[in-house]
């Protein structure tokens, strides 16, 4: 107990350093840490939902080496990321480290694309919580029901639902919110096992051709393989199914969002960003190598259309009728619970940007309910914004892709400025501290993020590209226009100096 309270102490302490007064409350250990960000990712979402983009463009040597590639370098991303996440544990995270090391233009871009990223991280995950987990999967394929008459109004409803639930949860208390992603990082664990191992069981193979993890089948193009253009390249088919991973292994940046939350942040964060990457990927390999190895024929489930090669996995399983269903379930609990976390690490984001006068209203969105120690408006803002999102007719692709494509833009830009600052203005790291390995590990996951990126412009996936330029046009033009006068930014120097006179004043509005 003594121990816990040194530890928020010096959490306190080190948060008033950087000129912020602890209004959120710290009641995340280091597993709920990394429980969100193990939450989000959440290998049984886009794990399943995405697996015709790698598999439909190479068959099992690209689904599964591509996981492998792309898996390694979401690691020395999030390595790098937690250096930076040790030495400034604030929520915002990514915003307030492009700030501080890169100034205020690189931290308001990083804003911009990590919270619209974020935004469509929610949408996205419910969207697909519905149209693939709730509708064709556990309604469909394992149930049994006509689903042919659903209309697109029945997905609004579903999401709707869910998207207030999920606030009315993130509203009332990061201690309920935390507990379900607690328990999600438990299903996750356990529902990934149990259904790796029935795949086996119950596989309809015979003998089981390992060949299938390292051989390349070119099958972009239509019917199956409309996820990827067609290409006479495995090279370029390859390259393309890395969104796979891109889009599965993303969102981890919630470890730091959260960082104000979190018991012993400098210690809990970056280890929550990395372990949450490091087990997604090695647990989602080892998921991915049972995909290919059950399938009867590779051929036939790369000829299903509309990128059904899971559908046909799944179908063509020996597996029992209950057992299908106990994992339906599951699979649509730990997505919904993934979409929760999303909805908290976009909160956090909103209400850290707004905090320092980077949003319309900032007064509004910053505001903390004293009792329940939650940013309440960012949250209701966060879905409203998130369920507009969704009204965009062809909104599966380009949701799934413009959330993965705007989060690692946001994660590279501090990375980039922590490689230009470092030994020279950013010189204090944290206790989690990559040495001489810090600079090696920054260009890798430069190249990496460049590669993953690069994913998500190729057709069909075009409009991500034209957003993510307009993006890139409209924000130094607002800059220029007046922006970079009127936003203030995160504290540096005098500044802090300043906030630290007014943070007891305000944490008397708070009790734990």
């Amino acid at each position: 107990m003594a121990d816990n309270k040194k530890s928020m102490e010096h959490d306190k302490k080190v948060l008033h350093n950087l000129g912020y007064a602890q209004e959120l409350s710290r009641r995340m250990s280091g597993f709920s840490n990394f429980a969100i960000s193990f939450s989000i990712i959440c290998i049984l979402a886009g794990g399943i939902s995405a697996f015709p983009a790698a598999f439909n463009a190479t068959g099992g040597g690209g689904a599964f080496l591509g996981w492998f590639v792309g898996g390694l370098f979401a690691l020395m991303v999030s390595f790098s990321m937690g250096q930076i996440a040790s030495a400034y544990p604030t929520a915002g995270g990514l915003y307030h480290w492009g700030s501080v090391l890169g100034g205020k233009f690189w931290g308001w871009m990083t804003a911009w694309f990590n919270l619209l990223g974020l935004v469509f991280v929610v949408s996205s995950v419910d969207v697909f919580l519905y149209v693939v987990f709730f509708k064709d999967l556990l309604l469909g394929a394992t149930l049994g029901m006509d689903t042919s008459s659903f209309t697109i109004w029945h997905q609004h409803a579903f999401v709707i639902v869910a998207l207030v639930t999920q606030a009315l949860l993130n509203h009332y208390g990061i201690k309920v919110t935390t507990m379900l992603t607690d328990l999600s990082g438990y299903l996750i664990f356990a529902l990934t096992i149990i259904f790796i191992i029935a795949l086996f069981v119950f596989s309809p193979v015979a003998n089981l051709d390992f060949s299938r993890l390292v051989t390349f089948t070119n099958y972009t193009g239509a019917p199956g393989g409309d996820w990827v253009p067609r290409t006479e390249s495995l090279f370029l088919a390859f390259f393309f199914g890395l969104i796979y991973v891109m889009y599965t292994i993303t969102g981890f940046d919630a470890s730091g969002h959260t960082s104000e939350e979190t018991h012993d942040a400098q210690v809990n964060v970056p280890k929550g960003m990395w372990t949450s990457v490091f087990y997604s990927w090695i647990f989602g390999l080892v998921m991915v190598a049972a995909f290919i190895l059950t399938m009867p024929s590779l051929d036939d489930a790369a000829a299903v259309p509309l990128g059904g090669s899971f559908f046909y996995m799944w179908s063509e399983s020996l597996m029992p009728y209950g057992l299908k269903v106990f994992l339906a379930v599951g699979f649509v609990i730990v997505n919904y619970i993934c979409a929760l976390a999303g909805l908290t690490s976009t909160s956090r984001m909103m209400y850290a940007f707004a905090r320092d006068g980077g949003l319309p209203a900032s007064g509004f969105f910053s505001q903390v309910n004293p009792t329940t120690r939650t940013p309440t408006f960012a949250i209701w803002a966060a879905i409203i914004l998130a369920f507009l999102s969704t009204l965009y007719a062809d909104i599966f692709l380009v949701l799934a892709t413009a959330c993965a494509v705007f989060l690692y833009i946001s994660y590279i830009i501090p990375i980039l400025a922590g490689f230009l600052a470092e030994g020279k203005t950013w010189k204090e790291k944290g206790p989690f501290n990559l040495g001489v390995w810090s600079k090696p590990i920054a260009i890798v996951s430069t190249l990496g993020v460049v590669a993953l990126t690069i994913t998500g412009f190729v057709p069909p996936y075009t409009r991500v590209l034209y957003l993510t330029i307009a993006m890139v046009i409209i924000l130094p033009i607002l800059w220029v226009a007046g922006v970079n006068k009127s936003f203030e930014g995160v504290p540096m120097g005098a500044k802090i100096k300043e906030n630290q006179k007014k943070i007891a004043e305000i944490e008397s509005k708070f009790k734990d």
